[in-house]
């Protein structure tokens, strides 16, 4: 058992303190929110994860976990202390703010009475590792030694539990190969690689591996335009392409683009960084564009098909940025009912799970409060509705009783902005329905003479109109 001492309550700080507990240490988590301390110490949580709060029970209960606001109490024999606090965009221009990180070190340092190995947990810039060594030296109050370990995450909000108990890999960077040792000893549990390099490295694995799976949403959404332009069904694409085992088929799903705590930050911050070392990463900012594009696409579709949305209700299913988590980081549904909104239309919303964090973010995004209805259920969206849009796949959509949907709406205008129904099921319904990148076939008299695969085409495309009628 190893003692450990986490900074930090957050999404990454909470997980990673109780999945370091739960697998047998003594961890006390530390944050300087007396509010939220106190609500964890009554098994409140701040956030919504599948299956930590019965984690978290469960090892305080075992006397494994504890919280804390104080960075005494929580340093008290620490052998390890992750540092894992919020790194959000700085000043507009997509470089990492390394305040809280500082301020973290800064306070460790002055509390520090022991040899311990500080880790950081957080995303941060190349070059932080250095950063946090040199505030901690600067402000040690007592003749202590120290390691400086980075240990970046790669949890996804939904899955955050299954991440850290089962990941791909642990990434360990370090100049002092004892201490990257020791925290390695620490993982041996989860039976996982590891890989070990030195702290730059192991900082630019963590944004390199977010900034190419945005790639690869990115690439599939421009992908899925072509695909509707040209009568193709990306969703069929995605499933071609990713038997190829080059390429797989994780983060091909055509729809709204990425958002959250993670992929928006990091790839401004990997872009920021090549700016700043006087390169032009052409790339990471075509990534950035496609999936702002993405989500105007979508209003774009609805606009195409009502006209003004002046005096218009429009429903909104799916607030949250992704499926079983209540984060409204960058969540897409912002803009999209931003630009609704501004248009003199009424928006009625729901969310399984993020109704209360909604609310605040849409507040903060500057969204007439008179202009939303927040509905406690999906049907109560659909009521009066001249369109509806799915901007998260929650599996509560997938099952909605369709016919009812349609029965409740003024309009049965349906932009699935996640492609979780089918054109033909929708359309027999009686839906007018758009979905994001599925096209039903190009009108072959725009092939080059004597190609013969317009005859394929017009086929295809006669056979999906029977099947519709």
């Amino acid at each position: 058992m190893s003692i450990i001492t986490v900074i930090g309550t957050g999404y990454v700080g909470l997980v990673t303190g109780t999945c370091l507990a739960d697998i047998g240490n003594q961890v006390t988590c530390v944050d300087i929110v007396k509010e939220k301390i106190e609500r964890l110490k009554q098994g409140v949580l701040p956030i919504y994860e599948p299956g930590l709060e019965e984690l978290v029970q469960r090892n305080v209960h075992a006397g494994r976990l504890c919280f804390t606001t104080g960075y005494k109490e929580g340093l008290d024999n620490a052998e390890f202390i992750f540092i894992a606090v919020n790194t959000p965009s700085s000043n507009g221009q997509g470089g990492a703010d390394m305040r809280y990180v500082e301020s973290a070190a800064c306070s460790i340092a002055e509390e520090l009475d022991h040899y311990a190995i500080i880790i950081n947990k957080s995303t941060v810039p190349v070059g932080s590792g250095d950063v946090v060594s040199r505030v901690v030296k600067r402000n040690l109050k007592r003749d202590v030694r120290f390691a400086v370990v980075s240990n970046p995450e790669f949890l996804r909000e939904g899955s955050a539990v299954q991440d850290f108990l089962h990941p791909d890999r642990v990434v360990l960077g370090s100049s002092d190969t004892e201490a990257a040792y020791k925290v390695a000893r620490l993982y041996m549990p989860l039976r996982a690689p590891i890989v070990t390099t030195d702290l730059y490295t192991a900082e630019m694995i963590k944004y390199a591996s977010n900034a190419f799976l945005a790639t690869k949403i990115s690439f599939i959404n421009e992908i899925a335009q072509i695909c509707e332009r040209l009568g193709a069904d990306v969703k069929e694409v995605a499933v071609g392409m990713g038997y190829d085992k080059r390429i797989g088929h994780a983060f091909l799903d055509a729809g709204l683009g990425y958002g959250g705590s993670c992929f928006p930050k990091d790839v401004r911050a990997l872009a920021h960084m090549a700016g700043e070392a006087g390169l032009h990463p052409q790339l990471l900012h075509a990534v950035m564009e496609i999936n702002h594009d993405q989500r105007r696409l979508a209003v774009t579709k609805l606009t195409n098909i009502l006209g003004s949305l002046r005096g218009c209700t429009i429903g909104v299913l799916g607030l949250a940025f992704k499926p079983n988590t209540d984060d409204m980081r960058e969540a897409p549904s912002i803009d999209i009912i931003r630009w609704i909104a501004s248009q003199s239309a009424h928006v009625r919303v729901y969310d399984p799970v993020a109704m209360n964090s909604a609310h605040e973010a849409l507040i903060r995004a500057s969204v007439r409060v008179e202009a939303l209805t927040f509905c406690e259920n999906a049907y109560a969206v659909t009521e009066g509705a001249d369109a509806l849009i799915i901007v998260t796949e929650w599996n509560e959509f997938k099952s909605l009783d369709m016919l009812k949907v349609r029965s409740l709406m003024r309009r049965p205008v349906l932009i699935d902005g996640r492609n979780i129904y089918e054109a033909v099921e929708m359309t027999r319904l009686g839906f007018i329905y758009r979905a994001m990148g599925r096209g039903i076939g190009p009108d072959p008299s725009v092939l080059p003479s004597g190609d013969t695969t317009g005859m394929l085409h017009q086929q295809v495309k006669q056979d999906r109109e029977e099947e519709v009628r």
